[in-house]
C-alpha cells in the first residue's frame, strides 16, 4: 500500500446555509483542491457524503458537483453512514488511493437541514437509529443517548458538574473558531441553569442542527512531489460496525464499534493512546465525549468525565480534545461532521488555528460516529 496523505482541507462555516448543499459543497470542493496546490482535473475520483439531500429533492450530488468543477468523466459515488458518512468517505478514498487506484481523490461531506423546522429536522436524524425498534416508538437521538447517559452516571456516580465541564470546555474553543456555529462561551452555572431536554440531558449537553460542508483532498505521497502545505499522512483509517438497537446491547456501558475501530486503529499506526497529541472525537452529546475517551483507551472506565471537570482535556491541557469545538459548538452537519473533524487537525498542524492552537500537533486522532455507533470511523495521522 502506498503512503496516502491529506494534502488540502477547506470548511464554511458552520450554521445555516442561504446556498443549496450542491453550491455549497462545489464551493469548499474547489477550495480544498486550490488548497492542495492542484487543479480539479488531477482529481481521480471523487466521494461525496449527504444523508438528507432529499429534503432538498436532490439526490446523486456526486456527478452534479464533478460536473461543477469541471470534471464530469470522473467516477462519484455519494456515501452513506449516518453521522459518520464523510469519514466513511474518507476511508473509501484512502482505499483507492493506497491501493494505487487513483493518484488523487476528493472527499466533500455535506448537509443542509436549516429549512426544516426542529420537528422535522429530529425526525429526518432519527431515521439513523432502528426505524421499527426505536423511531417508530418514539425514540429519538437526545432519548437514546439520554439513556446511555443515565446508564453511566448510575455506575460512575457522576455529577451534573462533570458533564457541564465538557460543554464549557467545548465552546470555549468554538468561540476561537470562525467556522463554528456557536461563537460564545457559556458558564458551568448557565449549562446547571439550562432546560432538561431529555433527563440528564440538558440543553447543553446537546450539539445543534447545523447546515455546512467540508471538503479534504487525499493524494499519494509519490503524486505530490512539491506539496504546498504540511500534509498529514494518515496512518490509520479503519471502520467498524456494531449491534444499532441499544436494546439489543449486552451493555450501555460505552459503544462496542469505537472500542473494535480504536483498537486497530492504533495496531495499523503502531502507536498506542499516549502517543497522540490531540483528537477530535464526536460529541453529539456531552456523554458521547466520556464515552468515546473511554472506550478508545484514552482514560478508564468512570474517569473521562472527572477529567473534564479537571481541565485535563482542555485545548491547553494535557489531552486536548475538540479544539475545534467539537459537533456540541463548532456544530454537526451529519455527513460534513467527519471531514471537518480532518479540517480542524490539518489547519492545527498547518499553523491555521489561531486562537485555539494546540501545544503539540505531532500525532492526532478524529473519531467519527454514526447513530449511537451502528458505525465508527477512527483515523489516525502524523506528520511527514
Amino acid at each position: 500500500m502506498r503512503e496516502t496523505w491529506i494534502v488540502g482541507a477547506a470548511s464554511n462555516r458552520y450554521g445555516t446555509l442561504v446556498e443549496s448543499a450542491r453550491e455549497a459543497a462545489t464551493r469548499v470542493a474547489l477550495e480544498a483542491i486550490q488548497d492542495a496546490g492542484l487543479e480539479p482535473k488531477a482529481i481521480g475520483h471523487t466521494f461525496v457524503a449527504n444523508c438528507f439531500g432529499l429534503t432538498e429533492h436532490q439526490g446523486h450530488l456526486g456527478p452534479l458537483l464533478n460536473n461543477g468543477l469541471g470534471i464530469p468523466d470522473v467516477p462519484s459515488v455519494t456515501v452513506e453512514s449516518a453521522c459518520s458518512s464523510s469519514s466513511a468517505a474518507l476511508h473509501e478514498a484512502f482505499v483507492h488511493v493506497a491501493g494505487g487506484f487513483t493518484d488523487a481523490a476528493l472527499v466533500v461531506g455535506v448537509e443542509r437541514l436549516g429549512h426544516l423546522d426542529t420537528m422535522a429536522a429530529t425526525g429526518y436524524f432519527a431515521y439513523g437509529a432502528d426505524y421499527p425498534f426505536e423511531t417508530r416508538h418514539g425514540a429519538t437521538f437526545p432519548g437514546l443517548y439520554a439513556m446511555l447517559a443515565s446508564a453511566y452516571s448510575a455506575r460512575y456516580r457522576t455529577t451534573p458538574e462533570m458533564f457541564g465541564a465538557i460543554a464549557v470546555k467545548n465552546h470555549a474553543n468554538g468561540a476561537r473558531n470562525p467556522n463554528a456555529h456557536f461563537q460564545k462561551e457559556i458558564t458551568l452555572r448557565s449549562y446547571l441553569d439550562s432546560p432538561i431536554v431529555a433527563s440528564p440531558l440538558r440543553l447543553y449537553d446537546c450539539c445543534p442542527f447545523s447546515d455546512g460542508a467540508a471538503a479534504l483532498v487525499v493524494a499519494a505521497r509519490e503524486a505530490m512531489a512539491h506539496p504546498v502545505t504540511e500534509p498529514l499522512v494518515v496512518r490509520a483509517s479503519v471502520r467498524a460496525g456494531a449491534v444499532t438497537a441499544l436494546h439489543d446491547r449486552q451493555d450501555l456501558i460505552g459503544l462496542p464499534s469505537t472500542r473494535l475501530a480504536g483498537e486497530r486503529a492504533f495496531r495499523q499506526a503502531k502507536v498506542d493512546p499516549g502517543g497522540v497529541d490531540f483528537l477530535e472525537v464526536h460529541d453529539c452529546f456531552t456523554i458521547a465525549e466520556v464515552l468515546a475517551l473511554e472506550d478508545l483507551g484514552f482514560f478508564p472506565r468512570g474517569a473521562a468525565a472527572r477529567e473534564a471537570l479537571e481541565g485535563t482535556t482542555a485545548r491547553d491541557g494535557r489531552l486536548p480534545v475538540n479544539p475545534s469545538g467539537g459537533l456540541k459548538a463548532k456544530g454537526h452537519p451529519v455527513a460534513a461532521t467527519g471531514a471537518g473533524q480532518v479540517v480542524e487537525i490539518f489547519e492545527q498542524v498547518n499553523g491555521r488555528a489561531p486562537g485555539r492552537a494546540v501545544p503539540r500537533t505531532e500525532t492526532a486522532l478524529a473519531h467519527n460516529v454514526g447513530a449511537t455507533g451502528g458505525s465508527c470511523s477512527v483515523h489516525i495521522f502524523g506528520r511527514r
